[in-house]
């Protein structure tokens, strides 16, 4: 896909927001390839941390709305795909790096055609779902943080984690987008956050220090979204707390990595084990070795198995939530 998108005369000029702060705002439209879909929902979903993540938000008129920390600061970026483009506006200083990243974000940098169907399920959902891309953010503490609070808790739990601390800490996303969107905190702010308000926000003490530590040394893990998806993993796992599950989650978001495939998760070996060998009980070994004939492409294979729907029948009890508060 690379070399797919072309920018269209980018403007770039002033809007009032509330009729008193100066937001900056850029425009930019970028030429796509009709021959090659682009499904929006599909390629930045991954982004998405449950329906109602403050910082991510789908309109009943195609558009996505992100709200990111940018190096240079809080942005806000619209897109939407008609026709033969894409249209994309960004509100705040970081609009214009937004801009920049955006056709990485939806997967220039990625070639779904280096993926070689093996398995029939493989073959018949990478066509139905040939707009799907790999995105790349560049970013990697936006996909770090909420990577963290899904350590071995439920997704309910981690979600409403992220949304409560991002719209406590956080900032109201520039621009006029959706209500309720916040750019999530800086990493001085992570690292600032007191003991207490991780209680309240039902994060226990093992999951909130490795937070910390990474936001304090959060200049050198954003290193990592311009290396490597093998040295970016050894950048985040020298950070106490950060295993292969967490540096895989973030990576494959930050770096658009079609081959870093997330190992040490609860439900993926057996759903793998199941899609492609009728084996529920498969772990990290057999998946491995099942995605094998995909090496270099099995994070892809992965997403595609996830959204073929065939998952094995549910005999095990479902995780159960728990709740650090009322301790």
């Amino acid at each position: 896909m690379a070399g797919r998108f072309a920018p269209r005369t980018p403007t770039t000029r002033t809007t009032v927001r509330g009729g008193h702060v100066p937001v900056p705002r850029a425009t930019l439209v970028l030429e796509r390839d009709p021959a090659h879909d682009l499904d929006l929902g599909l390629t930045l979903g991954p982004l998405r941390r449950g329906p109602a993540d403050p910082t991510f938000r789908a309109t009943a008129d195609g558009s996505v709305w992100r709200a990111s920390r940018t190096p240079d600061g809080a942005g806000t970026l619209r897109v939407r795909v008609r026709g033969g483009a894409v249209e994309a506006e960004a509100w705040g200083p970081g609009g214009p790096w937004l801009l920049e990243g955006l056709p990485a974000l939806l997967g220039a940098d990625d070639d779904p055609a280096a993926f070689v169907p093996r398995h029939k399920l493989l073959a018949l959902t990478h066509r139905a779902r040939r707009g799907l891309r790999l995105t790349r953010t560049g970013l990697v503490l936006e996909s770090l943080i909420p990577s963290i609070l899904e350590q071995k808790v439920t997704t309910h739990e981690a979600y409403g984690a992220w949304r409560g601390l991002v719209r406590k800490y956080g900032e109201p996303a520039p621009g006029p987008a959706p209500d309720g969107m916040y750019v999530m905190p800086d990493a001085r702010t992570w690292a600032m956050i007191p003991s207490w308000e991780w209680h309240r926000a039902n994060v226990d003490g093992k999951r909130s220090a490795t937070i910390v530590r990474a936001a304090r040394v959060a200049a050198r893990l954003e290193e990592a979204a311009r290396m490597p998806p093998a040295e970016a993993r050894e950048r985040l796992e020298r950070v106490p707390g950060i295993g292969p599950w967490t540096s895989a989650e973030t990576i494959q978001r930050s770096n658009g990595a079609p081959d870093e495939v997330t190992t040490g998760d609860l439900h993926l070996p057996g759903i793998v084990g199941w899609a492609l060998a009728g084996d529920r009980t498969a772990d990290d070994a057999a998946m491995l070795e099942l995605l094998a004939p995909y090496e270099g492409q099995r994070h892809r294979a992965a997403r595609l198995i996830l959204l073929s729907g065939r998952v094995p029948p549910r005999r095990a009890p479902r995780m159960t939530p728990g709740d650090i508060r009322a301790l």
